[in-house]
């Protein structure tokens, strides 16, 4: 078995993920759902997808991504609830709030999760199992809401630790026992092995990470190519990645799907301005700090099969909030298959505008 190094292990990390976030906080905004399968989402009537659910919910194979309708099958005393993302937001906040009472090293994943580095912190000793265990408590006090933690000398095991106790638990990695913890752990718990790659692993008799750690880094980039690299550190327990405070956005997109199939580019016509409004209205909010290097439209069909279809933004002179041109690439795009669609979909790729510029072609009349 291998460990880490001790410079390594002089970082404290800790990962906070709320339980059942969005499900939770409506729990707490209608005490009488408390002890129901509840699920925040849309409507098994009209297209609805889960966004999450409780854990009674769980209990009964109701998951995130899942139609409302199949949710409802499997769980027909299920209460669905509608989304509201800005109360959600207000609460990340207020737990957020928390965080910042001990330190400014924060990398929020989402509004239910986040990184906190707490090295250099000296509250509660400077034990950052201490500091999770407070932070715990202050959310269970101040917002009626549980969080799970996981405390680790880095973030891969941090996050693998916050899921190992959950709901409303702890489990910490403490850097002596990092090899024995991650010689026993599956490589499906390691970020980026999805079911594909899982079944590839177990062809090769690959389960868990001790298993990883007799492949040569070679081996494993011959047969996981750029991704074989990670795997031989992360398998060792070895994790670099520092906490970033401020998280770089890569693109914008706004989705709609509909309670009845759109027959024809003629019906795609007449929805696309409302997506093409709400997007331009959201990168409006982050405009002072990025421009628009390409766009793109989704096309998911009936039959659930979908595709996607972007170009590039030629000059950064030229705007890029062309209806007409979305409206192009959406044709496009459904001439692919010119079936039924349930789902359109309408985004930008983005470039910091605070990234420093290397090699960027220049207009010639800019």
């Amino acid at each position: 078995m291998s460990t880490t190094t001790e410079s390594r292990a002089l970082r404290k990390i800790i990962h906070i993920d709320a339980d059942s976030f969005y499900a939770s906080v409506e729990i707490r905004e209608n005490p009488s759902l408390a002890d129901k399968a509840v699920a925040v989402g849309g409507s098994p009537n009209k297209r609805g997808v889960i966004a999450t659910c409780n854990y009674n919910a769980r209990k009964f194979g109701v998951h995130s991504a899942m139609s409302s309708a199949r949710a409802l099958q499997l769980c027909p005393h299920l209460i669905f609830v509608k989304p509201r993302f800005e109360l959600y937001r207000t609460v990340s906040h207020q737990i957020q709030d928390i965080f910042q009472e001990y330190t400014d090293q924060i990398e929020p994943l989402s509004l239910d999760e986040a990184y906190l580095d707490v090295t250099e912190c000296r509250q509660c000793q400077g034990s950052a199992t201490l500091i999770a265990e407070e932070i715990r408590q202050k959310v269970r006090e101040r917002l009626n809401l549980t969080v799970s933690a996981g405390v680790a000398p880095n973030k891969f095991l941090a996050k693998v630790a916050s899921d190992w106790n959950k709901p409303d638990g702890l489990y910490v990695v403490r850097p002596q026992d990092v090899g024995r913890f991650v010689f026993q752990l599956p490589v499906s718990k390691i970020n980026g092995v999805g079911k594909v790659t899982a079944a590839k692993m177990e062809g090769l008799g690959i389960l868990t990470c001790g298993d990883l750690q007799v492949w040569t880094l070679a081996d494993l980039a011959l047969n996981f190519g750029s991704y074989g690299e990670r795997l031989y550190n992360l398998a060792r327990g070895i994790d670099d990645r520092p906490v970033k405070t401020d998280r770089i956005r890569k693109s914008l997109s706004t989705e709609h799907t509909y309670d009845k199939d759109l027959a024809d580019f003629s019906a795609i016509e007449e929805k696309a301005p409302a997506i093409f409004e709400e997007l331009t209205q959201r990168y409006g909010r982050i405009s002072d700090q990025y421009r628009v290097t390409k766009r793109f439209v989704k096309v998911k069909f009936a039959d659930f099969t979908q595709t996607t279809l972007e170009e590039i933004i030629p000059s950064p002179s030229e705007p890029w909030q062309s209806l007409p041109d979305f409206l192009r690439l959406m044709k496009a795009a459904w001439e692919r298959q010119s079936k039924p669609v349930r789902l359109l979909g309408m985004g930008v790729r983005l470039k910091d505008l605070n990234e420093p510029v290397v090699g960027e072609q220049l207009s010639l009349f800019d």
